[in-house]
């Protein structure tokens, strides 16, 4: 059962189906939780916030409840049966490491499926959906069991295959935020093609422009912002692409205050897909090394996302910040020992304590013997102190040190 309570009443032991207000006011931006380190429970409270909604249900233990005690709001709930339930599918996630292992070659057999599906539509030919279901059901497959191994494994991407490992990874986020958003599994797929998808027009682009290291000529500019309606004959070539996949590829580039294109689209005239794609497909651009751009760090990414105001949908943003996590892997942070780490796996647990491998010393400027730390160990008394930019250390060697982990 689903109750709001005001933060005062909050216990150890209950677990946390929302914390209510902006993530950016509070350090929790991963799913919902069982609050069991009073260091979390701390956090929560002098965080300004003031209502938290908790799963009486999946919480260990709670004493008796408090008078002010508040009862959900009926519209804080989804469907029309007894309003103070949630019906929840009870999926156990297999560990990170066992998800890799099976993410490697679906990588490499998803890059090659797009490849192919795109190679026909370079050609003029029609894009083939069985192929694109064949590839969503297995990237829904892994997302199912976790969620993050191959959204990290997709960004490992070289120019040469930049365009199908992007598609790649966007299915793999709007799978992902889909799940979150308790989107039904045909919706859920849905969401895959439309993000395997989106990307599709770029096929009408010429590769010498695609891939050109230095700034875009206008006039280059301007047959790279026609890709969505490129994409959108191709698809209606095809015949049997579901409307929202074909919506997504022509609108992914819109903006909620209406400042993008092709139409200058705004907020609810924009698709609940289309905001997806955009948050998705921007946050994977974003990440990835291009011939014209470093890629950002995934934290710093998140943060810059977040002050590109009127740029995404604020709810559908804050949804997605949970699924990539408050320290995403690859992330580069400063530890309270005045250490350099980058984040290499999540800690589903404890959601400020990831496992991160040390390897540089701010105090004296020098690299240090690298090692790998979980954060969650008890008794251990380091802990991240913020996110590091890498434009600010120019590390020559960054996605060296967190891809050897994986």
């Amino acid at each position: 059962m689903i109750k709001k309570i005001p933060v005062s009443d909050l216990q150890l032991g209950m677990y946390i189906h929302e914390l209510h207000g902006s993530w950016l006011s509070h350090p929790f931006w991963k799913t919902s939780f069982l609050l069991e380190d009073p260091a979390d429970l701390a956090k929560i409270k002098s965080a300004g916030i003031a209502q938290v909604s908790i799963d009486t249900s999946l919480s260990k233990s709670i004493l008796t409840k408090p008078q002010s005690l508040a009862e959900p709001a009926a519209a804080d709930l989804p469907g029309d049966h007894d309003p103070t339930v949630i019906p929840e599918v009870k999926v156990v996630l297999d560990s990170f490491q066992n998800e890799l292992k099976r993410a490697r070659e679906l990588c490499n057999r998803s890059r090659s499926a797009v490849m192919k599906m795109f190679g026909e539509a370079r050609m003029g030919n029609t894009v083939s959906m069985a192929e694109a279901r064949e590839v969503v059901n297995e990237i829904t497959e892994s997302v199912t069991r976790h969620p993050l191994a191959l959204i990290t494994l997709a960004r490992l991407k070289t120019s040469d295959n930049y365009t199908y490992m992007h598609s790649v990874a966007v299915c793999a986020m709007m799978i992902a935020l889909a799940r979150e958003m308790k989107m039904t599994e045909e919706q859920v797929r849905d969401a895959g093609y439309s993000g395997l998808l989106h990307d599709v027009g770029k096929m009408a682009v010429p590769e010498t422009i695609l891939n050109k290291p230095g700034q875009l000529t206008d006039e280059e500019f301007m047959v790279v912002k026609s890709h969505p309606e490129k994409g959108r004959e191709i698809l209606l070539r095809a015949g049997e692409i579901p409307p929202m996949v074909i919506d997504v590829c022509l609108h992914h580039h819109e903006k909620y205050d209406g400042s993008g294109y092709p139409h200058g689209l705004k907020s609810d005239h924009i698709s609940t897909y289309a905001r997806m794609g955009a948050i998705c497909d921007v946050y994977d651009a974003i990440t990835s090394n291009r011939p014209y751009k470093k890629g950002w760090g995934p934290a710093e990414s998140l943060q810059r996302m977040a002050q590109w105001k009127g740029h995404f949908d604020p709810a559908l943003f804050q949804l997605f910040v949970k699924v990539v996590g408050i320290y995403p892997i690859g992330s580069l942070v400063r530890l309270k020992s005045q250490r350099l780490a980058v984040v290499v796996e999540q800690n589903e647990k404890y959601l400020l304590k990831p496992k991160v491998k040390v390897f540089f010393s701010i105090r004296s400027s020098m690299p240090l013997p690298q090692s790998l730390i979980d954060l969650a160990l008890p008794g251990l008394e380091d802990g991240i102190e913020g996110r590091e930019h890498f434009e600010n250390w120019n590390f020559p060697y960054m996605e060296e040190l967190w891809q050897s982990a994986l």
